[in-house]
């Protein structure tokens, strides 16, 4: 009876404490979160061609952060994340970006970024959505619009057209909008 209550008792609490236990909660890669905004770029003599814009740059216009993914990249689509706390979000796109120096190589700190640019402006409503308690809320984005700012006179972004009617980006599977250059 002594060596059943050493052995009992403790393998009682193990087991106890191991119900007791809740799992941790990591949200997973896997869990789709906010979307971000993907849109096809293509040729406009050929619409249904996809078109590299080379060495384009994307900088958000209200905090000037430049998105690491597209730091002088070729590329025949843009992946943008849109702001949850605003239903606009604007970038500036600058095709065949140069850094240029302002004839002092060695001063970095008066660079910048020198190129065709061009500005859109996406407007949305912003939709709160659960998705569990590890993961929180994600944003999922209604009637998506994007605009380009024509009064520019060396505009390399011919048109842009939503892919459906009633833009929503719930998320980033397929591309949301095209534009043509």
């Amino acid at each position: 009876m002594k060596y059943f209550k050493i052995l009992v008792i403790p393998l009682l609490l193990v087991a106890i404490i191991s119900i007791s236990c809740e799992r941790d909660d990591i949200c997973p890669d896997s869990t789709p979160t906010t979307p971000r905004l993907v849109i096809d770029l293509l040729d406009d003599t050929n619409s249904d061609n996809k078109k590299n814009v080379f060495d384009l740059v994307a900088i958000g216009v209200d905090n000037e952060f430049v998105l690491p993914d597209y730091n002088f990249n070729d590329t025949d689509n843009l992946v943008l994340p849109l702001r949850t706390d605003e239903n606009t979000t604007q970038y500036i796109l600058i095709k065949e970006a140069s850094i240029n120096d302002a004839g002092t190589p060695d001063d970095t700190s008066d660079d910048f970024i020198d190129g065709n640019q061009d500005i859109i402006t996406i407007n949305y409503t912003r939709e709160e959505v659960y998705v569990s308690r590890a993961c929180g809320y994600k944003t999922i984005f209604r009637n998506v619009t994007l605009d380009l700012d024509e009064s520019d006179p060396d505009q390399w972004i011919i048109s842009r057209q939503s892919l459906t009617d009633n833009q929503s980006i719930e998320d980033e599977t397929a591309a949301h909008f095209s534009m043509s250059h």
